[in-house]
């Protein structure tokens, strides 16, 4: 029989910390081995109990959740952190994803009462699949500046010749957009690269971030005031234009028509997300061929390899994440070993490579 699953629970509602306790102590595989009250509690419980990881709420007496989590992603012993959150609520969102880029690795939508069974559902769905990743210190912003690029060489000895007329081969062909795929550990990120680009930037760059439903619109809210670029969720029909920053909204595909255009659908899920990357990448592969750049990032699964892979063989610049960043290395892992990465970055490094490929 396998251990349990130990979750500190931290609320500083009583109702909410019995609710949520019960719906994880009727999991078959979860131990519920303490409460917090307020931060500043879940920071000395985290210490003592150990958990295998921890819900945190984010407004709280004493300390909140987001100083809770920086604090404890940046001691000893770190753990595991779902954040749990009530979406309608915008200064809430703010700080969840202040604590997203603090070291928490997802969100869920703060469950009620009578909440669906669906909910409470993914609420032990998600503690047990965070509480599978292994966390590592945080040392204040990335701080992995000293890391360098693998060599590709040395992960692709085949490397794909892309399927370019042998005539235009020799041609620079500056790209029109840049695509990212991104998911588990991507917020915090995905604000360090944005962050860096300027708000001149020659192409639009569009996104696809797997998160929980009822949080897209405030990533990208949370996003555009991370950096010099106008961050927003994408619509229907839409021209993407330069200098802008288009999100996969919640539960829809996001592709690129032969227009040019956004185009969105329900198709079912792939990898078992919507959006999928995949659909955008591959989209992108018809529509702009070698003018476009394609990059995965942290993220469970393997969402995004794919499409990656028909980028570059469309003859795309393509990057994956490195190991060493990698909050969760699993979809840029995929990526490498289909041999869809032209270059393995350090997350900080992304946004460098990402300004030179377009010519800024």
């Amino acid at each position: 029989m396998t251990n349990p699953i130990r979750v500190l629970v931290v609320d500083d509602s009583a109702a909410y910390r019995d609710l949520i306790s019960t719906v994880l102590r009727d999991a078959p595989d979860m131990q519920v081995i303490g409460t917090a009250a307020n931060g500043a509690e879940s920071v000395n419980l985290a210490s003592k109990l150990k958990p295998d990881i921890i819900t945190m709420d984010i407004h709280m007496p004493v300390m909140d959740g987001f100083e809770a989590t920086r604090q404890i992603m940046s001691s000893p012993q770190p753990c595991p952190i779902l954040m749990v959150s009530a979406s309608i609520d915008k200064n809430e969102r703010m700080l969840t994803f202040e604590a997203l880029r603090a070291g928490a690795l997802s969100v869920v939508g703060k469950p009620t009462l009578f909440a669906p069974p669906e909910v409470l559902n993914d609420l032990v769905s998600q503690v047990r699949l965070m509480s599978e990743v292994k966390v590592v210190r945080r040392w204040g912003q990335l701080s992995n500046s000293l890391h360098q690029a693998q060599p590709v060489s040395a992960v692709l000895p085949q490397p794909i010749a892309p399927t370019l007329p042998a005539e235009v081969n020799h041609i620079k062909l500056w790209p029109k957009v840049v695509v990212i795929a991104s998911s588990t550990g991507g917020p915090g990120l995905l604000a360090t690269i944005l962050g860096q680009i300027p708000a001149d930037f020659p192409v639009p760059i569009l996104i696809v971030q797997h998160i929980t439903p009822g949080f897209g619109i405030g990533l990208a809210e949370w996003l555009n005031q991370q950096c010099p670029l106008n961050v927003r969720v994408a619509k229907q029909g839409e021209d993407p234009r330069r200098g802008q920053v288009l999100i996969a909204p919640d539960d829809y595909h996001m592709t690129i028509n032969n227009l040019g255009r956004v185009a969105l659908n329900q198709n079912p899920q792939k990898h078992g997300v919507r959006p999928s990357a995949d659909y955008l990448f591959e989209s992108i592969a018809q529509a702009y061929g070698a003018r476009a750049v394609g990059v995965v990032l942290t993220g469970m699964g393997g969402d995004g390899a794919e499409g990656l892979l028909a980028m570059r063989r469309a003859g795309a610049q393509t990057i994956a994440q490195d190991k060493l960043t990698s909050v969760v290395f699993g979809m840029p892992a995929v990526a490498i070993e289909l041999g869809a990465a032209q270059q393995i970055l350090p997350g900080h490094k992304v946004a460098e490579s990402i300004k030179l490929l377009c010519g800024k």
